[in-house]
């Protein structure tokens, strides 16, 4: 399952504790107590697994490390332990308390979203002419604490959009060598997959429905996903009776969630023409190119057909690199 959008909760750790301590030494008596250990940041890092999310499903309340007292002979006590949490590039953390939003972009990125307390001082910090005993240290004071909605927003070169069953997950999957269920049913692909070809990442998303833009069956929650891509593959299964409507449909969700994406550039597929009559395939297609011009008919059972898909995606490679 992939977990995309969980709110939790973070906490840095609470300082510690100051000492009192004296110097048993005869003839030199003075305060000795050191200060206690900072208490240890929570850092979000970025990662390239788009399941990393999965960890905060069920546990939703972390917190780093506190600092450790202080002790005697003025050694301060050691600083609390940095959390580290590894969440998936594309993540938006937004801050529920504050209203601040950062999202984490590369592998390897910090993001600190919790500081820990700032240490407690011990009795030597105290000490005066007036007070050569002092009795006082201060507890450390509590770290941050900030409740977090974690949005992953797949980045992907390329995002496979098309009504349930219009064969995305074959596509991916012969493309990449990724493992999509594949089936004829009303939902084939309940998240969104993600595969590699020569450098570029093509991600599947959910089969959208008429209504989806407004929370309709699956794919108001995957929307999302492809507002990162550069390019969307848009495929049209060529056993509807009207792949016009198919098109529009999907196309009308698209501008209706974020009007950005109608501006995307777009290749249309008409998926499975092995399964229909040739002269019925190239009346759809025509169809289809009033529409957008770059449409081509594809079938993954054939070399020649899914060939044109390799040589767009060779092209877009190319791009990237530049």
């Amino acid at each position: 399952m992939l977990v995309d959008d969980v709110t939790i909760k973070l906490s840095g750790g609470k300082g510690g504790r100051g000492m009192v301590g004296f110097n048993k030494t005869k003839g030199n008596l003075g305060p000795t107590g050191g200060n206690g250990g900072p208490g240890g940041d929570v850092i979000l890092e970025g990662i390239s697994d788009i399941s990393a999310l999965l960890q905060f499903r069920y546990k939703k309340d972390f917190a780093a490390e506190n600092g450790h007292q202080g002790t005697t002979r003025l050694r301060d006590g050691t600083r609390g332990e940095d959390l580290i949490l590894k969440v998936p590039t594309g993540t938006v953390v937004m801050n529920l308390d504050t209203g601040d939003a950062h999202e984490i972009t590369k592998e390897g990125e910090q993001l600190t979203v919790a500081k820990g307390g700032y240490r407690g001082r011990g009795n030597f910090h105290f000490r005066a002419s007036t007070n050569t005993t002092p009795m006082e240290s201060e507890a450390g004071e509590a770290g941050e604490s900030f409740s977090f909605r974690l949005e992953l927003k797949m980045i992907a070169d390329v995002g496979l959009v098309g009504l349930p069953n219009a064969g995305k997950s074959s596509l991916l999957n012969e493309l990449t060598g990724a493992h999509s269920k594949i089936g004829n049913y009303a939902f084939t692909t309940l998240e969104p997959h993600l595969g590699a070809y020569y450098g570029l990442i093509l991600a599947d998303v959910p089969g959208l429905i008429e209504g989806s833009s407004e929370g309709k069956g699956l794919g108001d929650k995957f929307l999302r996903h492809i507002e990162r891509t550069r390019v969307i593959f848009h495929l049209v299964s060529a056993e509807s009776d009207d792949v016009l409507r198919d098109y529009k449909i999907i196309r009308t969700e698209l501008e209706a969630y974020n009007p950005a994406l109608s501006k995307k550039d777009e290749y249309v597929f008409l998926t499975k023409v092995d399964l229909i009559d040739p002269k019925d395939a190239e009346k759809k297609l025509k169809s289809l190119k009033k529409l957008n011009k770059k449409s081509i008919m594809l079938s993954v059972i054939e070399d020649v057909k899914l060939d044109e898909v390799k040589k767009i995606l060779n092209e877009l490679s190319k791009d990237k690199k530049i």
